[in-house]
């Protein structure tokens, strides 16, 4: 059956890989957790151009597309995990139906292949179980490249699929800012190397005034109304981001190997194999193409998504701040470079009896992860404090500690949850590592208020709350937690 209507079965395997457990476990701190207080704040206070983590302090470090789609999510399917995660199984899908339209055409024949190599990858399918910013992202660049490969490669309105390009970097630069035009590289080393062109059509004006439409109102309206927020966009999201390893991303002069190399090649799996073989034929088909200008014409199909999949990785690979789901937007041209060379291999569908037995192993890894025991999981932490809380809870203040943002989504959209210190700390005021200091939410004085310290600090903490005029009374615990309430001391 797999062989008289494989584009069919490869969409409902997608589906079946992307929605089927997607709401299996709790929303997993901190990243998770964080992305979706955002949205969670947007959606409550109805102020969808600031992105905040509390009432008093502001979430900059990324733009609003993706708290945009949870919050729209949210609204619409209720808050739960499944709901929260949807934006990444809908890009993921968006993905695998790019992939096969880009790789239909470039090399008519391998799309069924490329859809099924993207919608089976191990960190493919992984990244759609996650609520992150990186597959709005690959789902936006993703899309750029596909109108560029249509007005390549098609035969009509090619202005009109330039235009599109220019619509899906906006969309990327809404989602993750400067990253999202990487692809754009590959883009303009495409037309700079082919022989015969005259002018770039990428640059037309249309398409530009597309993107600044969609890409720049927000950037203005926040930054205007935030001084000093341009700065930090510049000097803290992007300079240092690139340059240092002040984030602690892996910048050391080897971190690029150990992170991206077991990316691309455990993230692969199953298909691994035909990679390493494109890449053991890549260094001569770059000599000839450095080398022959009609070689290049002749390969125009193999040398853009080389372009697409090498410059981005070698501008990862420079910069200082490394984490392997960043270039999860280069699994795309991977997905078809491995279509294409299959292909030439020639190399059909695997079989439904291994087909089968690899997707079981996928929801079997999925189930897995929904069931392994972790500190991460904040339906746990909700849970603990329902039970011992025995009253209403309407904020959750951590004290020195990890903030469990994902306790918003499970507590109720409601509650607000925030992060004091003790002491004061240096901190940028766009990129707050707590809220505020002790004193300043003990004088708040907010009522159903649950406070969380670590069991190691309790003392220290129960007689600082004592020295400035209040009680703190435990209740419970969990995971070496102190779970306590404070009230105005007795005089």
């Amino acid at each position: 059956m797999l062989r008289f209507r494989p584009a069919h079965w490869i969409a409902l395997l997608a589906l079946l890989l992307s929605l089927a457990l997607l709401g299996g476990r709790g929303i997993w701190d901190p990243d998770e957790g964080r992305y979706t207080n955002v949205a969670l704040n947007m959606l409550d206070s109805g102020d969808w151009i600031n992105p905040r983590r509390s009432d008093e302090v502001g979430h900059w470090t990324k733009p609003p597309l993706t708290y945009w789609a949870i919050a729209s999510s949210v609204a619409v399917f209720g808050p739960n995990p499944w709901a929260a995660r949807l934006p990444a199984a809908l890009s993921y899908l968006l993905c695998i139906f790019l992939a096969w339209r880009i790789a239909r055409r470039l090399r008519p024949g391998s799309e069924d292949q490329a859809a099924l190599v993207y919608a089976t990858m191990l960190f493919t399918v992984g990244a759609a179980q996650l609520i992150t910013t990186d597959y709005v992202l690959a789902a936006c660049s993703t899309l750029a490249l596909s109108g560029f490969v249509e007005a390549r490669f098609g035969a009509a309105r090619p202005r009109a699929w330039i235009a599109l390009m220019w619509a899906g970097f906006g969309l990327a630069f809404m989602a993750k800012g400067p990253p999202g035009l990487l692809p754009l590289i590959a883009v303009l080393a495409y037309d700079l190397v082919m022989p015969g062109r005259s002018g770039h059509r990428v640059l037309q004006w249309s398409g530009l005034l597309l993107f600044v439409l969609l890409a720049l109102p927000w950037y203005v309206a926040v930054i205007l109304n935030n001084p000093g927020l341009f700065r930090y966009f510049i000097g803290d999201e992007v300079v240092n981001r690139v340059t240092t390893n002040e984030f602690g991303r892996h910048g050391e002069w080897y971190g690029w190997l150990s992170i991206y190399a077991p990316t691309l090649l455990l993230g692969t799996l199953p298909w691994t194999p035909a990679l390493l073989r494109w890449a053991r034929a890549l260094p001569p088909g770059l000599r000839g193409w450095w080398r022959d200008p009609a070689q290049r014409a002749a390969d125009a199909a193999w040398l853009l998504p080389t372009l697409w999949l090498l410059l981005p990785l070698l501008v990862f690979c420079l910069s200082r701040s490394r984490m392997p789901l960043y270039i999860l937007p280069l699994f795309t041209p991977l997905a078809v470079l491995i279509a294409m060379q299959r292909m030439r291999e020639g190399r059909g569908l695997p079989s439904p009896k291994w087909l089968v037995a690899w997707c079981v192993l996928l929801l079997a890894l999925q189930a897995a992860v929904a069931f392994w025991p972790t500190h991460k999981d904040a339906s746990k932490w909700a849970g603990a404090l329902r039970t011992q809380a025995r009253a209403p809870i309407r904020e959750v203040v951590f004290v020195e500690d990890m903030a469990r943002y994902g306790l918003h989504l499970h507590l109720g959209t409601s509650t607000h949850i925030e992060k004091i210190a003790l002491q004061p700390v240096p901190q940028s005021p766009f990129n707050r590592v707590y809220d505020e200091l002790l004193e300043q939410e003990l004088a708040e004085h907010e009522p159903d208020s649950v406070w969380v310290c670590k069991q190691a600090r309790w003392p220290e903490i129960r007689d600082r709350i004592a020295a400035a005029g209040h009680r703190a009374t435990p209740f419970g615990g969990y995971r070496d937690r102190v779970f306590f309430r404070v009230d105005a001391a007795p005089r």
